[in-house]
């Protein structure tokens, strides 16, 4: 069962199934507001990471809009923007997400190519 809860700053939390808190990635969209384009972001993350990492991640969503202060601790400077807080390092994609193998690069998630 999956549910939403509410960050400490406002912003919403979708998590996944219960997992070990070592094997989960952490993922924030920075959106503002809720444009066709942020929408669009969040759609293909949650569908890469339903396909891609089975469980194992939380995406929190930060409305710009509503806390524009939230942006500077990740140094957001566009938006939608997702940060992949956790496994370290830190990364970010800028976008809509639509370019599903630039996500999967961008969060480690493609598998190496076989060279034959």
């Amino acid at each position: 069962m999956k549910e939403a809860t509410q960050n400490y700053d406002g912003s919403q939390a979708i998590e996944s199934d219960t997992v070990p808190d070592d094997e989960i990635y952490i993922l924030r969209l920075y959106v503002a507001g809720q444009t066709k384009k942020s929408l669009a972001a969040f759609a293909n993350l949650k569908k890469i990471c339903e396909e891609h990492l089975g469980g194992r991640y939380r995406i929190e969503i930060i409305d710009l809009v509503e806390n524009p202060q939230l942006a500077k601790g990740d140094q957001i400077l566009a938006v939608p923007t997702l940060v992949r807080k956790l496994p370290q390092p830190i990364k970010k994609i800028i976008g809509d997400l639509s370019n599903t193998e630039r996500v999967l690069v961008g969060l480690d998630l493609l598998p190496e190519r076989c060279t034959q």
